[in-house]
């Protein structure tokens, strides 16, 4: 009885795999979709976060913290900088400033802009190094360096990117895009988050095209491997978006009123760093593609 058991069986088994047609192969492996997991947030002590910076070689974040309206000149703005484990190393790091938003980080000098002004910080010291005041300047954004030091700045209400080179601020170019924001350098081009999608310029020629049309706005912007990024629109929604495919939502916190400003993001750690502006949190998560 065991043998005629075993080949039934083995029957059975024949039977059914002849019966595997390569039309009708059932798919087994479920494709993964982009996502992001809550890693950590900072504890109470920051006030109206805007804007997050990691520096490589110090190991820590600063955050700009606006601490009052985004235009209001009140002298209780201060950057604060913040461990990789969301622990709070100092709390008013530089303070004195107005409405610091977006940074950059050059040789031992971090850049600030602070609503007309842009303010460089002696990082050992952490003293304010140097200040320009902007011309005709109504809400400086962000920031972004190349390789000679030439510090580009948004201006989201005049539609302006300034620079400054050898020591003087000058305006660049009037974008044609509505409310340039988030921006960041590669190469020779300047990738800009407007209101219209991503815009790329060419610095040399100054010449500009809109690459990614997208809807929403974009406040945050980083790259993400070849023309694919990272994107913020302020009011709580993080998306990956990539020319001729539709955005992908990883976080939309917007429904909860939780902002999502001007992140950071750490590629070898695979970390989403997000200033909650004001629910006065820095949060990160673990990007997983």
């Amino acid at each position: 009885m065991k043998r005629f058991y075993a080949f039934i069986i083995a029957l059975m088994v024949v039977s059914m795999s002849s019966c595997t047609m390569p039309g009708n192969t059932i798919k087994t492996t479920v494709e993964k979709k982009p996502s992001m997991v809550l890693t950590w947030e900072t504890p109470e002590g920051l006030l109206v976060p805007e804007s997050v910076l990691y520096d490589k070689k110090n190991q820590v974040l600063y955050v700009s913290n606006i601490n009052g309206k985004p235009t209001l000149k009140n002298n209780q703005g201060y950057i604060a900088r913040v461990n990789l484990d969301g622990s709070i190393k100092t709390r008013l790091w530089v303070t004195g400033l107005n409405a610091p938003k977006g940074m950059g980080i050059k040789g031992d000098t971090l850049y600030v802009t602070d609503i007309d002004r842009v303010v460089a910080i002696d990082i050992p010291t952490g003293s304010i190094r140097k200040i320009w005041e902007v011309d005709n300047a109504k809400f400086l954004n962000d920031i972004a360096i190349d390789d000679t030091g030439r510090v580009f700045i948004t201006d989201m209400a005049t539609r302006t990117i300034h620079v400054i080179q050898d020591g003087q601020i000058l305006p660049f170019l009037v974008v044609d895009n509505n409310r340039p924001n988030g921006l960041f350098m590669k190469e020779n081009t300047l990738v800009v988050g407007t209101a219209e999608g991503v815009l790329k310029i060419d610095t040399p020629s100054r010449t500009m095209a809109l690459d990614i049309a997208h809807q929403g706005g974009i406040d945050g912007i980083k790259a993400l491997g070849e023309n694919r990024y990272l994107v913020s629109d302020w009011k709580g929604k993080v998306q990956m978006i990539q020319k001729g495919q539709a955005p992908v939502v990883l976080i939309d916190t917007s429904a909860q009123k939780v902002n999502a400003a001007d992140f950071e993001y750490i590629p070898e750690k695979n970390l989403v760093i997000i200033p909650t502006f004001f629910n006065n949190r820095i949060v990160a998560y673990q990007l997983r593609q």
